[in-house]
């Protein structure tokens, strides 16, 4: 079964809707995808009925140890109550929209054209940076999504280059548990967060993502480790954000393991 469980919509940060990633799926010839967006569960409710593929709700969590501030996004699959994830998620999207407001407004005191009524928001609703850079790509203003203004601007101590508080990474877990799912460790590779993994399986983590865009062999290597060691199922996808990230790939390039395909689809 060929399973795509990591991809995002235009209900966070992806820059295709839940319709455009199924009609891709099909032509790629997938059987499942997941579509796992950022800290909202509000595409549950939006996912037609796709004939002839599985469609499955997930979500990831951004969150951060705290105790040593190491990143580590949360993929939470099978949810049966999407209100405790909402109610761990939403104030962290708040603070999304508040802070890309705030980057909205900087540029525009450095002489950007932002007509803030004609940004696009995920979900309709929250601004993220993506939707920032689009417009000032599609007006002319900047050359490319993810140049050189790019890194000096929303990185490398820009004018921009702030962020938000992440959920604790313990608390993700536990919310994906307490919501009757699956949780897993997604781009572990990308983040390097593989001393975090003992105590999340105490959290009740069940998986960790091993096919990613990310991941070297000796990332796989370790990720393969640590689920033998655990007891963990393997998963896998693109992470696909469209134009929102600078990725060459597409849709169904990376996929799941069995191990994963099984337990979640």
């Amino acid at each position: 079964m060929k399973a795509d469980l990591h991809i995002h919509s235009t209900v966070s940060d992806g820059s295709d809707t839940i319709e455009q990633l199924i009609d891709a799926a099909r032509k790629t010839g997938l059987d499942a995808i997941a579509v796992t967006d950022h800290d909202t569960m509000s595409h549950l409710s939006q996912i037609p009925d796709a004939a002839g593929i599985k469609v499955t709700a997930g979500v990831e969590i951004s969150s951060v140890c705290r105790k040593t501030n190491i990143k580590a996004h949360i993929l939470g699959y099978s949810i049966q109550k999407p209100e405790i994830i909402t109610a761990l998620t939403l104030p962290l999207l708040e603070a999304r929209d508040r802070n890309s407001e705030k980057q909205a407004d900087i540029l525009i005191r450095h002489g950007f054209a932002i007509d803030t009524d004609k940004l696009a928001r995920a979900d309709g609703k929250y601004l993220y940076k993506q939707h920032i850079m689009a417009l000032l790509v599609s007006t002319g203003q900047v050359p490319e999504m993810f140049g050189d203004f790019y890194k000096k601007t929303f990185k490398q101590g820009g004018i921009c280059a702030f962020d938000i508080e992440y959920i604790d990474v313990q608390d993700a877990v536990k919310a994906v548990k307490e919501a009757g799912g699956l949780a897993v460790l997604a781009h572990p590779g990308q983040q390097q967060n593989f001393r975090l993994i003992p105590e999340l399986v105490k959290a009740g983590l069940d998986g960790l993502e091993l096919n990613h865009h990310s991941h070297g062999e000796k990332d796989k290597e370790t990720i393969k480790d640590c689920a033998g060691e655990y007891s963990l199922f393997l998963t896998g996808g693109s992470d696909y954000h469209g134009k929102y990230e600078p990725q060459t790939f597409g849709i169904g390039d990376f996929l799941s393991d069995e191990s994963g395909v099984r337990a979640i689809c």
